[in-house]
C-alpha cells in the first residue's frame, strides 16, 4: 500500500469568480485536496508563504505575476514532515499565469522525487491546467507525473464526486 501525501497552495478572501471578485472563507484547491483526503486517504500538508499575497485579489495577481516573470521562490514556513516516506504525492494550487504559484516551486524543489508518483491538481477560472504539469515533469526528475484533475474554482464545493473518482482511478 502506498503512502499518500496530498500537499497544496491555496488562496482564501478575494478570489476571481465566474467574472467577478468574490471573497471565500476556504480556498478552492484547499476544498479539493480535503476531498481527495477523504477518498484516498493520506497526510494533507498546506503550503504557507512567510511573506503573505495581498489581501486584494488584483494586487495579488499582479504579485505572482512578478514572482514568475523573476523566476522567484518565495519562502515557505514549513516543509512537509519525511516526505522521503510518501511514494504517492498528489500536488495541488491555483493556476496562475499558466502554472503554479512560485512558492509550490520552492517546495518542490527541495525533494528527490525518484521513484514517486506525482499527480497534480488545479483550480482555475478557465485557463486548465495550464503549463504546469510539463513544469511539474522538470520539477520532479525520476518521479511518475500523471495526468492532472482541472476544476473550475467556482464549482469547487460541487466537485467532490468529480475529484473522488479521479482520485481513486490516479492510484
Amino acid at each position: 500500500m502506498s503512502k499518500i501525501l496530498i500537499v497544496y497552495y491555496s488562496r482564501k478572501g478575494e478570489n476571481y469568480w465566474n467574472g467577478s471578485i468574490k471573497s471565500i472563507t476556504k480556498g478552492n484547491t484547499e476544498r479539493v485536496a480535503e476531498f481527495i483526503q477523504k477518498a484516498v486517504g493520506g497526510d494533507l500538508f498546506e503550503v504557507e508563504t512567510v511573506r503573505s499575497y495581498s489581501e486584494s485579489y488584483m494586487t495579488c495577481i499582479d504579485e505572482a505575476k512578478q514572482e514568475l516573470r523573476e523566476k522567484a521562490r518565495p519562502e515557505i514556513k514549513a516543509y512537509p514532515d519525511n516526505f522521503e516516506e510518501y511514494d504517492t504525492i498528489f500536488v495541488g494550487y491555483p493556476n496562475w499565469w499558466g502554472t503554479m504559484p512560485m512558492c509550490m516551486f520552492t517546495l518542490l524543489e527541495n525533494y528527490d522525487f525518484a521513484g514517486k508518483t506525482i499527480i497534480p491538481f488545479c483550480t482555475n477560472e478557465g485557463s486548465g491546467m495550464g503549463g504546469s504539469e510539463r513544469d511539474l515533469k522538470k520539477l520532479c526528475k525520476g518521479a511518475n507525473v500523471k495526468p492532472g484533475l482541472s476544476i473550475h474554482g467556482a464549482e469547487s464545493e460541487q466537485s467532490e464526486s468529480k475529484a473522488a473518482a479521479w482520485a481513486k482511478k490516479s492510484l
